[in-house]
């Protein structure tokens, strides 16, 4: 015989990203011939040749690995892509049969993968029959042992890793109870994956949860259920839900409790237990046990809502016009006219009288009132509604009806304008823009629309400012802030501070003045107050009164009317300015000039006491005389000038000259 060609591989992704789909098509077809092939060879040609052949052995493995990966669209959704998809399987399912299959299809990774790709139903028998081959149970021993230690090590193995071979291992699990069997065999398997819960990784978390889960139910299934070694495992979890609950830890946060929180699988054990009829009664407690470690609320799913049907009243046109229901726009608003007068009638009721009169409201209206409806409508009932129930035929009957009354049409302001008449000018109709290429630069520069000079002056003389109506909006009266004209409640206003003035310095001179008493008030100073303010006896003393019971207007008045408020007949000169007269006289007159010559500022006054300034500089009889400034050598300059040295003493100057002097003595210099 002749020997086939070998398979080409199945490219991953980033290879197949670069094959056009003409070549891919040529790659399926050569595929699916060689598949063919394979599988028209006899049993003992095929485990000769086809089963030791290491390229169809590298397409499978490959094969099975992209499509677990990516899902079945790897191929495409040609016609050949689904036709390779069924051989893939029946060359795997060929060389998993044989008594001897391929050592590379018995590796733990390639059923993985195979169960992933294609149901429960059809991976499972296949995966059964090869589950007690040696080769497995080595890939299968070989794996346990890893994720045993990898598990028990915590965050220092690789976490990443563990995921991944979790979730692959999970397909295989899932549809051979016999693996499920192999992982729990001991409870070192199970124990790590209590463990590793601990670590805070919610997709980890989630593939150890399946895992168990998986692993658990797995017992229940196959043609040999192991309720015992379930029995066993169940008990474990209880011992180390309550080993977990002891501890320093939150109870709710273990694998126990998210287990039989977010999965089934105590209703699903229970049932099956109960199903097979096992005489033994200790997984009841165990189960009972387990229940109490779920979450509160965790398990309360969303209800998943229900899209119900509306019946809208729709259906197809039947021959008979007269079905209940199939009523026109005018008999409805006829039936709405009736109810508002007899709310009580149903509107089925309604559409007979309708019927019986014509389609005319007044008649019907009539009967009603007057209560001589025929005998089939007595005992009709008044309160039955039409139905909404239509027969759904199709109508032949195609003859025009008589068309019922129509809608009153809404008109707008664009009735029958150009383009309502289609008569515009298509060179004026544009979407958006007009110009959208130009910028608002280039429409402002463009004078082209822009109305002319003359236009623009034309429109102004024709434009008569007279016939325009005055804008009284800002007028005195309405705009709020007018000043005071003269108007007489400002005078009134004016003449109430003076009278509150008038009656407040009173109240602060003489209190007493308020008094009320009969000497009070035929006293000078009630009689003068009156005078001033013109008011009553009785209007003074009440103000007094109330100005004594409310403190806050004593305040408030203190602060209007005794505050300074600016006026200062006089105004004194505060420059200094060198006095020509004798500076010793006027160095005594410093305290306050109580002996001022009595002459002018700058007359021979007579002088009085020591002399003032007027004597000294009119030659008053009452002054020294004398002026440091005078000529050297007069009497009266020595003597001013002795005098003015005399008193520096007496003015905090403390001889500063006979100081100086002795320091100048001592050679400048201060010891």
């Amino acid at each position: 015989m002749a020997t086939l060609p070998p398979f080409a591989s199945f490219p991953e992704a980033p290879w197949r990203d670069h094959i056009v789909p003409v070549e891919w098509e040529a790659c399926l077809s050569n595929w699916i011939t060689l598949a063919e092939a394979h599988l028209s060879l006899s049993d003992d040609v095929f485990a000769s040749s086809s089963a030791k052949d290491e390229s169809l052995q590298s397409f499978l493995s490959s094969f099975m690995r992209e499509a677990a990966s990516n899902g079945s669209a790897v191929l495409g959704t040609s016609k050949s892509a689904k036709v390779l998809f069924r051989q893939c399987f029946s060359l795997s399912s060929r060389c998993l049969q044989m008594p001897s299959p391929p050592h590379s299809l018995l590796q733990w990774e390639f059923l993985s993968d195979f169960c992933r790709v294609y149901s429960k139903k059809r991976t499972c028998s296949l995966v059964s029959r090869v589950s007690d081959n040696l080769q497995l149970t080595t890939s299968l021993n070989a794996l346990k042992k890893w994720l045993v230690i990898t598990l028990d090590s915590g965050l220092k193995g690789d976490l990443k890793l563990l995921e991944a071979r979790l979730r692959r291992l999970n397909h295989l699990v899932h549809a051979s109870p016999e693996v499920a069997a192999f992982f729990l065999a001991g409870s070192d398997f199970i124990d790590g994956l209590i463990k590793c819960f601990k670590i805070m990784n919610p997709p980890l978390r989630k593939a150890i949860v399946t895992t168990a889960y998986l692993c658990l139910i797995g017992l229940t299934e196959g043609d040999t259920p192991k309720f015992s070694m379930l029995t066993d495992q169940l008990y474990s979890l209880k011992v180390a839900a309550e080993g977990h609950k002891a501890g320093p830890l939150n109870v709710n946060d273990s694998m126990v409790a998210e287990l039989v929180t977010t999965t089934p699988v105590l209703k699903q054990v229970q049932r099956r237990l109960e199903e097979s009829g096992s005489g033994t009664t200790r997984w009841k407690s165990v189960i009972t046990t387990l229940e109490n470690f779920k979450k509160p609320g965790g398990n309360v799913r969303p209800k998943r809502p229900i899209r119900r049907k509306i019946d809208k009243g729709k259906g197809i046109m039947t021959e008979d016009d007269e079905v209940p229901g199939e009523m026109r726009i005018h008999r409805m608003s006829q039936i709405s006219q009736i109810q508002d007068l007899f709310p009580d009638l149903g509107s089925g009721f309604v559409s007979k009288l309708l019927d019986e009169y014509g389609d005319n409201t007044e008649q019907v209206i009539a009967h009603l009132l007057g209560d001589d409806l025929p005998p089939q409508l007595q005992s009709a009932d008044r309160t039955k509604d039409l139905s909404p129930e239509r027969t759904r035929r199709k109508s032949r009957d195609i003859a025009p009806r008589p068309t019922p009354p129509q809608v009153p049409v809404r008109h707008n302001v664009f009735d029958d304008d150009e383009f309502d008449k289609l008569a515009v000018d298509l060179s004026n109709v544009h979407f958006g823009k007009r110009n959208p290429e130009k910028s608002a630069d280039d429409v402002l520069n463009d004078r082209s629309s822009a109305p002319n000079k003359a236009a623009i002056l034309s429109a102004l003389s024709a434009f008569d400012a007279d016939d325009d109506e005055r804008d009284d909006t800002y007028d005195a009266a309405d705009a709020g802030f007018s000043v005071n004209d003269g108007n007489a409640d400002d005078a009134d206003d004016k003449r109430k501070d003076a009278n509150e003035e008038a009656l407040f310095v009173a109240y602060q001179s003489d209190p007493k003045v308020f008094d009320r008493d009969a000497a009070t008030r035929r006293g000078n100073a009630r009689a003068k107050l009156k005078q001033q303010t013109g008011m009553t006896d009785e209007a003074i003393e009440g103000w007094a009164v109330m100005l004594a019971r409310t403190p806050n207007q004593m305040r408030q008045l203190e602060m209007k009317y005794s505050a300074f408020r600016g006026d200062q007949p006089a105004l004194a000169s505060t420059a200094w300015r060198a006095s020509p007269a004798d500076s010793a006289a006027e160095d005594e007159n410093t305290d306050g000039g109580a002996n001022v010559s009595q002459g002018g500022p700058r007359g021979g006054g007579r002088g009085g006491g020591r002399g003032g300034r007027g004597g000294n500089r009119g030659g008053g009889r009452g002054g020294r005389g004398g002026n440091v400034a005078g000529p050297s050598g007069e009497k009266d300059t020595e003597d001013a000038r002795r005098r003015k040295e005399a008193s520096k003493g007496s003015r905090a100057n403390h001889n500063r000259r006979n100081q100086r002097a002795k320091k100048m003595a001592r050679g400048g210099f201060a010891g």
